[in-house]
């Protein structure tokens, strides 16, 4: 068992670490920016996915390439995809000078503003079980969050572990493939909320990959495999993503992504990367009990949210 006058002074001087380098908390706003561009974006490209199969008459079978082709003849689709291409340059800068485990959970801010943004447009309040369970998401994101401020710590990434990723990735990306072919015509929200979050986790650390291998000088083929992979990961999470919006409110879908894509960004970093690598025993166990919360509160939400318990089926949103 670790001393806990051991563990406090190994916490205190991760603490005093992080404010001594300014880029660390510079790394948090940036974040938090970010957050705000994916809540407005979420918004709007569902507006626009929305548009798209009321005028398709084609709700069902997730998007197809036609409807895919008619987003982007959508002003409101564009508004939200430009104000998420900004969430993501704000999160590749907070990825380039603080830690994955500290940086991706504070993307959970979205969730709260997307409510709000959701219950003024489709004209429905949250529930009390719904609030309920966006307040287990954002919780258990923020004491995430919090043990990660403590005990994040950045190594150099060896090849080794890219490969990891990058063969794991691959797994995930064939698995997911085959249950939508299999399950495509009656999937619900939960599962391409999954997917997008999962594949989204791959993404984010495939970015802080890129990011730290060409601030070192290291831009070699393998560096290039893993850009690449993370631009084929963006495609494949992006089309999960579009069609969840097609079934699912906008805070519902960000609920998901802000709370698996982070939980599976930092699993990766604790088990691959060695990001906590000086964290304690409690630490890891706080983490698993901080990440069971707010995934909890994503399944529940899905159960609960006022737009998917309407009458018994989704409402359908004021569509402009």
């Amino acid at each position: 068992m670790i001393p806990l006058d051991a563990t406090l002074s190994d916490g205190i001087d991760q603490l005093v670490g992080v404010f001594r380098d300014p880029r660390i908390l510079l790394g948090i706003p940036l974040a938090l920016l970010g957050a705000v561009f994916m809540s407005f974006g979420a918004q709007y490209q569902h507006r626009g996915v929305q548009k798209v199969e009321r005028l398709s008459g084609k709700t069902t079978g997730g998007l197809s390439r036609k409807q895919l082709t008619s987003l982007l003849t959508r002003p409101s689709w564009v508004a939200g995809t430009v104000m998420l291409g900004l969430a993501i340059v704000c999160q590749l800068s907070a990825l380039s000078v603080a830690p994955l485990i500290l940086v991706q959970p504070l993307g959970a801010i979205a969730l709260v503003i997307t409510t709000v943004l959701n219950a003024r447009v489709s004209g429905q309040k949250p529930t009390r079980q719904s609030l309920i369970a966006i307040a287990l998401c954002v919780g258990g994101i923020f004491i995430f969050v919090t043990i990660a401020a403590f005990f994040a710590t950045e190594h150099v990434v060896t090849e080794r572990e890219l490969w990891i990723i990058l063969g794991i990735l691959a797994v995930v990306v064939i698995v997911f493939g085959v249950f939508w072919v299999l399950v495509r015509r009656r999937a619900q929200a939960l599962f391409y909320i999954m997917a997008a979050g999962v594949i989204y986790g791959f993404v984010a650390t495939l970015a802080k990959v890129v990011i730290s291998r060409a601030q070192a000088g290291n831009f070699e083929w393998l560096t290039m495999l893993c850009l690449v992979a993370l631009l084929a990961a963006v495609a494949v999470g992006a089309y999960f993503v579009q069609t969840a919006y097609s079934v699912g409110p906008p805070d519902l879908v960000i609920a998901g992504l802000t709370v698996i894509d982070p939980i599976v960004a930092v699993l990766i970093g604790l088990l691959v990367l060695g990001e906590a690598s000086t964290a304690p025993a409690w630490a890891l166990i706080g983490f698993v009990i901080a990440g069971a919360i707010a995934t909890w509160g994503v399944i529940q939400l899905t159960k609960h949210h006022p737009q998917v318990t309407a009458d018994g089926k989704p409402a359908k949103p004021r569509v402009k």
